[in-house]
């Protein structure tokens, strides 16, 4: 099984492609088959033309993502629903954003979807739903045995986001 997992942003978008030859054997890692960022072009000066706008990135997103799974033909897709932190509403509106495009492509790409809270894929991980952006780092690093953590952190929390969905898979699947 090929489980993509997808860390929705309007900045940065984190992605990775595992391979589970069978989700259901825990004592198996699955392999990273690729990680890594699609980087959408930050706004200019709105008087310098041309500007990026919110929209102009959103419609990026879409083609790049799309693009991927094209590239990568993934089984499954799983994305980080959607969090609002009291202090930072802004922030869960612009993930938002970022997050119906992903949904949208994922859906148009007629992909089974998996959508994981972001405590339930930091506990799974680190067995705290409060881990800081540096221990999902290091847990991916120690889970996956890779010489150096992910960077950015995105890439770490899209593997994470596929490990949980695959995770939940296993837990999911009828057993012989």
């Amino acid at each position: 099984m090929r489980i993509l997992g997808i860390d929705p942003g309007l900045r940065i978008t984190g992605y990775a492609l595992l391979h589970a030859p069978n989700p259901s054997d825990f004592s198996s890692t699955p392999r990273i088959i690729e990680a890594g960022v699609i980087r959408l072009r930050p706004p200019t000066n709105p008087d310098t033309p041309p500007a990026h706008s919110i929209a102009d990135r959103l419609l990026e997103l879409e083609r790049d993502l799309a693009a991927i799974i094209e590239r990568l033909a993934p089984d499954l897709a799983a994305v980080e629903a959607v969090f609002a932190h009291t202090n930072h509403p802004a922030t869960a509106i612009t993930m938002g954003h970022a997050r119906g495009v992903v949904l949208l492509t994922l859906r148009r790409a007629a992909l089974n979807l998996a959508e994981l809270k972001p405590a339930e894929v930091k506990k799974a991980l680190t067995g705290s739903g409060r881990a800081t952006k540096d221990q999902m780092q290091r847990a991916v690093q120690t889970l996956f045995a890779l010489p150096t953590p992910p960077e950015p952190p995105d890439v770490a929390d899209a593997i994470a986001i596929a490990l949980g969905a695959c995770r939940r898979t296993a837990l999911e699947t009828p057993q012989p």
